[in-house]
């Protein structure tokens, strides 16, 4: 199992830690960095900038929003970045949801998820590869537009710029069984936004037929610390604004997820609490044992002992979302 690093999203401005974790974990021996983005700072841009410091780890987006950009777009991001790397790019995509879609975006969530990420990838893949014009029949993407608002003189175009590698890797972030599965056929790797090593048969049947070289890269908060309550609090921070204020109440893919993993009436209890502006209960009661099972905070000795249930499973990739050096250290020692 390699080990990633997790920076997540700006909140109010950059972090000026965020290059010297990324120097120290490639220091340390972690395969890839990776950012994220949601309605404030971009996915690309403070990749590049570590790119521009750094000279071996990978640098992946977990996840660029696919309603920010066309796919042609996304995938000149990612040919882009790839270039100016030295061919250490990874695409990791997600859909987000209806609130920051519509709400943020602009655009209407895709009544087919499915088949609007299948095209999606489809034209990445076609970029990356530069073996023709980019076409597709698509519902959700056609190329060239061929709607009824559109001029009818647009063409089909192959990128100028002749792409790094045609196999770049293309991870996607589902979270739905038939949206993972479909993962597993059309991408490189799945970004599972929770993952529970003792809770595997959540996503059993969506995994069935995984590719030899599929990647399985979820993200987990990691803190070495005396105090496991103490630790577990940001974990909750994130969970309550997630599962509470992540999504509509009629419709929250996260929420969902918790349910799946078999607490679906705390995952109702913290998007009542959120949605009525209770918001510092809604983190409390996000349960300790869901907090936990997915992150490893505690001592060292604690985290050794459950890192192995991690290391034991299918993940292939773990991105650790750690605030400090000192636990990046501890876990790539744990993980050598």
């Amino acid at each position: 199992m390699r080990l990633g690093l997790a920076l997540g999203y700006w909140g109010r401005g950059p972090s000026a830690d965020h290059v010297p974790l990324a120097q120290e974990a490639e220091r340390l021996g972690y395969d890839s960095v990776w950012t994220a983005e949601s309605w404030g700072s971009d996915a690309f841009t403070p990749l590049t900038w570590i790119a521009a410091r750094t000279s071996r780890i990978k640098l992946g987006t977990a996840v660029a929003q696919m309603a920010a950009r066309s796919p042609t777009t996304t995938a000149m991001h990612a040919l882009t970045l790839d270039h100016l790397s030295g061919g250490r790019a990874l695409l990791g995509l997600g859909l987000s949801g209806p609130q920051v879609v519509e709400g943020w975006y602009g655009r209407p969530f895709p009544k087919s998820p499915l088949t609007a990420t299948r095209e999606y990838v489809d034209v990445v893949r076609q970029v990356l590869r530069r073996e023709g014009p980019v076409e597709l029949d698509g519902r959700f993407h056609p190329l060239p537009y061929d709607g009824p608002d559109g001029s009818g003189i647009g063409k089909a175009l192959k990128p100028i710029t002749h792409p790094l590698r045609a196999d770049l890797p293309v991870l996607l972030g589902a979270e739905g069984p038939k949206n993972i599965a479909q993962t597993t056929r059309i991408a490189d790797g799945w970004l599972p936004l929770y993952w529970s090593p003792s809770r595997t048969e959540v996503y059993e049947a969506s995994l069935t037929d995984v590719p030899e070289s599929f990647l399985i890269a979820p993200m987990a908060r990691a803190r070495v610390c005396d105090d496991v309550a103490e630790g577990l609090l940001p974990v909750k921070a994130m969970l309550g604004f997630y599962i509470g204020g992540m999504g509509h109440a009629r419709r929250n893919f996260h929420a969902e997820l918790m349910a799946r993993m078999g607490y679906e009436e705390e995952a109702r209890r913290i998007q009542r609490l959120f949605l009525d502006g209770r918001r510092e209960e809604a983190v409390l009661a996000v349960p300790d044992a869901f907090a936990d099972e997915i992150s490893l905070v505690g001592p060292r000795e604690r985290i050794a002992e459950r890192l192995e249930a991690w290391r034991k499973g299918p993940v292939t990739d773990l991105l650790v979302l750690a605030p400090d050096p000192h636990t990046l250290r501890v876990l790539a020692e744990l993980n050598s």
